[in-house]
């Protein structure tokens, strides 16, 4: 599993994936690899909103996010104090589930293209990407949603469930290329960054796109692939297969 991005969004979801892979490991499942991306430093802005502290001031986020969760749960993950894709980046080397938590959206549109370029028919190695899982980035009110990037996924039959062949990703749902120069961006302090993006709007998305996650794993399916979430009216929208 990748994760590209380790910021407001990024730091609760690789930290939300740690215990999900705990919890997998507990009913048998061998758990959870996860590379995390993201050539960013820490910032005194970032203490309070994201998931970091003073003492890691001036450090890659990445690095240190994936070095706190490997010592504290004794995993091997790895970081890469980089964007995804890199310019020598191959299609040999991707992963199953991409997950994107960046603040801009020419990176999902790098992306779009990169994945268009390596997509595979042949799924069966754990290299080969298949769904990509995006976190949007808004100030109130946004979502998660989950795409099958893959043309067409094999499912169990079954009486009861009829299986979706195709899920759309975000760059086939939503209109990116016209706002491809927007994004949050960097701020100077906390104050500032909370007038660009409220408290709890980035652990809000992580938890409920993370739980998707976890019934996927744990149940092999799932009736849901998104959510749009609303904190100014509390309400929240699920996106049906």
């Amino acid at each position: 599993m990748f994760v590209i991005g380790a910021g407001g969004t990024g730091s609760q979801v690789i930290t939300n994936l740690a215990r999900m892979s705990m919890a997998l490991q507990a009913l048998g499942h061998p758990g959870l690899h996860v590379t995390v991306f993201d050539p960013d430093t820490v910032s005194q802005a970032n203490i309070g909103r994201q998931l970091f502290s003073e003492t890691e001031l001036g450090l890659n986020k990445a690095v240190s996010l994936v070095t706190r969760i490997n010592c504290f749960f004794g995993y091997a993950w790895t970081a890469e104090p980089q964007c995804f894709p890199t310019r020598n980046f191959s299609g040999e080397s991707t992963a199953n589930i991409i997950i994107t938590c960046t603040d801009n959206i020419r990176s999902r549109l790098t992306l779009w293209k990169f994945l268009k370029k390596v997509r595979k028919e042949n799924f069966s190695d754990h290299s080969a990407p298949i769904y990509w899982m995006d976190f949007g980035k808004a100030r109130q009110k946004d979502r998660s949603s989950l795409g099958r990037y893959v043309r067409k996924v094999l499912q169990p039959s079954h009486r009861n469930i009829f299986p979706c062949l195709k899920w759309n990703v975000i760059t086939e749902e939503v209109g990116l290329c016209k706002n491809q120069g927007k994004g949050i961006g960097p701020s100077c302090s906390l104050a500032e960054a909370l007038e660009k993006q409220d408290l709890f709007i980035n652990s809000t998305l992580a938890h409920i796109g993370c739980d998707l996650l976890w019934k996927m794993f744990k149940e092999g399916k799932t009736l849901y692939r998104g959510v749009y979430v609303n904190l100014d009216t509390l309400k929240m929208t699920a996106i049906p297969v």
